[in-house]
């Protein structure tokens, strides 16, 4: 004789919370806060990341090419007395040529430009069709750093001490290293010269 399934009720067992009720009320943790109990940032306002950046654009962009790759580079060195003496007789005649401003290494040491400008064997190592020595006597680390220039042009003024120096020991000849491969040298003085160079140049 078969008899009908009896059927049991367990009211503790059907009435637990399941886990995926358990999940979902979890989920139901209000807006304001975080699950670390700290308050979200509040949403970006519109159009205040683009006035922050215009802002910022003109202190980072600068019109004067890289000096690695520059077609023309203006350098200057310790001649040049001190930074602000650097930049307002340098700078100006870099626009006027579109040329990359460099330094010389006692130039960098005696602090008047940053290290990324330096030239030379222990800098960036240049060859431009266009190369200006403004008060670089030409040592021999700056020179392996742009002697395949194309053309070099140095402008340097010889003090008595190093004339004396010259004509004494190697060579008879009254000038700086840097004119020993310079296709055109100017003995004068670099802040006599630069100014007519760069009036000439507007």
């Amino acid at each position: 004789m078969i008899f009908p399934p009896t059927v049991r009720h367990f009211p503790d067992r059907f009435t637990q919370e399941m886990p995926s009720q358990r999940f979902e009320h979890r989920r139901r943790y209000p807006s304001s806060f975080s699950l670390c109990g700290r308050p979200p940032s509040p949403p970006p306002v519109p159009g205040e990341a683009e006035a922050q950046t215009e802002v910022l654009d003109p202190l980072s962009k600068s019109d004067r090419p890289d000096l690695g790759v520059a077609n023309r580079v203006v350098s200057g060195g310790r001649a040049l007395k001190n930074s602000e003496t650097f930049q307002a007789t340098l700078y100006p005649l870099a626009d006027a040529l579109g040329a990359a401003v460099g330094a010389s290494r006692a130039a960098v040491d005696a602090g008047y430009a940053d290290n990324s400008l330096q030239v030379g064997q222990t800098g960036k190592v240049v060859a431009p069709e266009l190369y200006m020595a403004l008060g670089i006597s030409g040592a021999i680390q700056h020179l392996a750093g742009m002697k395949d220039s194309k053309l070099i042009v140095a402008v340097n003024k010889v003090n008595c001490r190093f004339l004396i120096w010259r004509c004494l020991t190697l060579s008879r000849t009254p000038t700086a290293p840097i004119f020993q491969i310079a296709d055109v040298g100017l003995v004068a003085d670099l802040f006599d010269v630069v100014p007519e160079m760069v009036e000439k140049l507007k």
